[in-house]
Parts: C-alpha cells; structure tokens; sequence
C-alpha cells in the first residue's frame, strides 16, 4: 500500500499543474475565500450589526498577508487576490460602519423610517376613505 501511495504521489509531483493544485499554494487561498465571501454578502445586510473592532482587524489582516504572500518563494498570486478581494470588502465594510455610526447614518435611517411609517398611515386612511 506504501508503495502504491508513493507512485501516485510521484505520478502528481512529475506534472506541475498537477502538482500545484495538490499543493497548498492552491488550497490555502481556495479555503481561505470564505472571509472575503462572507464580507461581501455582509455588505447587503444592516450596518447596525457591523463591529468596527472586528473590521479593522481584518482590514490589517488581509494588507498584512496581501504582503505575504508576495514576499514568499514563489510568490503566491492567488493568496493575493484573495486577500486584496478581502482588503476591499473590510474596507466597504468600515465606511459602512463609520457612515452608520459616526457620520449621521443612524439619523438618516430614523429619518427614512418615519417618512416609511408616515406615508403607510397616508396609504392606510386612504384605503379606508375608499
């Protein structure tokens, strides 16, 4: 059996494009994409669930990797674009946070919902008249 899984290694390691996606060059990165997935699918949702803490860890995590995986041998461009996608992300997800919680977000979106709560009362004296 050794051996068997010896030949097999061998057999993968002689090709190079095989032998990369069986490396963790690949898989690290490919694993790796689920941060940057999440962040983007988070940007749909309230800015009120947002933590500035949590944001700027990962804003320094993905520059300090993005660094990272240019300074290894060889250099791993697919580690970097997934930590720039993620860098981009955190950094949308930082204005969001600032523009909710510092610069007059959360007022805007009281402001909005009364607006939303007046015009249904409009609408809903309205069905009534009809």
């Amino acid at each position: 059996m050794a051996a068997f899984v010896k030949a097999v290694n061998a057999r993968i390691r002689s090709n190079p494009v095989t032998d990369y996606f069986f490396s963790t060059h690949f898989w690290g990165p490919a694993s790796n994409f689920g941060i940057p997935v999440a962040a983007i699918l988070d940007t749909q949702k309230s800015p009120e669930m947002i933590s500035g803490q949590m944001t700027g860890a990962l804003t320094i995590y993905a520059f300090t990797f993005m660094r990272y995986s240019l300074a290894v041998t060889p250099k791993n461009y697919l580690l970097f674009a997934c930590h720039f996608v993620n860098a981009g992300a955190q950094l949308t997800q930082g204005y969001r946070y600032l523009d909710y919680h510092h610069w007059g977000g959360k007022d805007k979106s009281a402001v909005v919902s009364k607006g939303v709560e007046a015009a249904k009362e409009a609408v809903a004296k309205v069905e009534k008249s009809v």
